[in-house]
């Protein structure tokens, strides 16, 4: 399934249980589509579009079980908007003092969001409050995933850097050195004893949990195309967007290409996630198409293979582990150089400590 967007798109998040997918465009808006799971040759059809940024909305996830989406902009607010009304619920203009650039879930009360300073708060939705802070990065925050487990947030920088914050401490625990490129995607594998990030120029690099200062392997295989999304299918896969617009399947220890699965157009894929039972993959990409390919069909070829390498994975050799020319300039690696000041204070609704009253 295709469906044309208009616009570029930045982000895109699928509902924690209905069939719908969110995308936050170039132009400020926010699309919610409607799609069939039995039937593929439906078209998926708009439900809703909210004009939610006065700049381009560059990160997009749904909160509250699904009720409400959260999206990020540039212009340094967060808005929430209601999935049935698409009414505002709340909306706080100064969450960053830099453009924000991710939001994730941590757990059922509590967001991350990331900008281009390299700064990342937690919002915890039940006591309505910003409870954490992390000046983490130099430069611009490029992707963030959560080790539930540790309670810590890993973060990838365009400054080369990764780094691990702990909630408990509320502290910067640990920052990788400086890679020779900028990191853009990160996830954890191996039952959260590797980290992998994906570079600019195509390399893996894979750190050993607690060894974050220099990674312990790098895969090369896909270099001299960017890396700019990954998501984790098992402990011992991965499913890659490159620059190059190719989705490609990759095991990790033992490092490996295992096919290209999909090709998204011959221009960079931007984001992609898993649909809420995973029997989707939605990638997006700089053709302004959010395109929704069957799981089971593009990963026809590795079953077998996924079959084999589950045994693989357990006893592996890891022991050693302790548009057209609007306002945002295309996607990310067009500006994440160009990191946006807070260069007005503007009108604030309400400050970080009661965005959530309303939720």
């Amino acid at each position: 399934m295709e469906i044309n967007l208009g616009k570029l798109a930045f982000d895109i998040d699928f509902h924690p249980s209905e069939n719908l997918v969110a995308s936050g465009l170039i132009d400020g808006d926010l699309h919610l589509y409607r799609y069939s799971s039995d039937n593929t040759n439906s078209d998926p059809v708009r439900v809703l579009e909210v004009h939610a940024h006065t700049e381009s909305c560059r990160a997009a996830r749904f909160i509250n079980g699904g009720r409400a989406v959260l999206t990020g902009s540039p212009d340094f607010s967060i808005l929430a908007t209601d999935v049935e009304t698409g009414s505002t619920i709340a909306r706080l203009d100064n969450a960053h003092e830099a453009a924000v650039n991710r939001l994730i879930n941590l757990t059922e009360s509590t967001v991350a969001s990331g900008d281009d300073d390299g700064c990342i708060k937690v919002w915890d939705t039940r006591e309505r409050s910003c409870c954490n802070s992390f000046e983490a990065h130099e430069d611009y925050i490029s992707d963030i995933t959560f080790a539930s487990d540790a309670m810590k947030i890993l973060a990838t920088s365009g400054d080369g850097t990764l780094s691990v914050c702990n909630l408990r401490r509320n502290k910067v625990q640990a920052q990788s050195e400086f890679s020779e490129d900028e990191l853009l995607s990160v996830v954890l594998m191996k039952n959260g004893r590797k980290v992998v990030c994906g570079s600019q120029t195509g390399i893996l690099l894979l750190y050993s949990w607690g060894c974050f200062k220099d990674c312990s392997d790098r895969f090369v295989d896909l270099a001299s195309n960017s890396i700019d999304t990954m998501l984790k299918l098992d402990e011992g896969r991965i499913i890659t967007g490159s620059e190059n617009g190719m989705i490609n399947l990759v095991g990790i220890l033992p490092n490996r290409i295992i096919e290209p699965i999909a090709e998204h157009s011959e221009y960079p894929v931007e984001r992609l996630a898993f649909s809420h039972d995973r029997k989707f993959l939605g990638s997006i990409g700089h053709d302004q198409m959010l395109k929704l390919w069957d799981l089971d069909n593009i990963l026809q070829g590795s079953r077998s293979t996924q079959r084999n390498e589950t045994g693989v994975v357990a006893n592996d050799g890891d022991s050693d582990d302790g548009d057209e020319m609007d306002v945002d300039n295309s996607a990310f690696k067009f500006f994440k150089g160009n990191r946006r000041k807070n260069a007005s204070n503007g009108h604030a609704v309400g400050d970080s400590n009661n965005f959530f009253a309303d939720l």
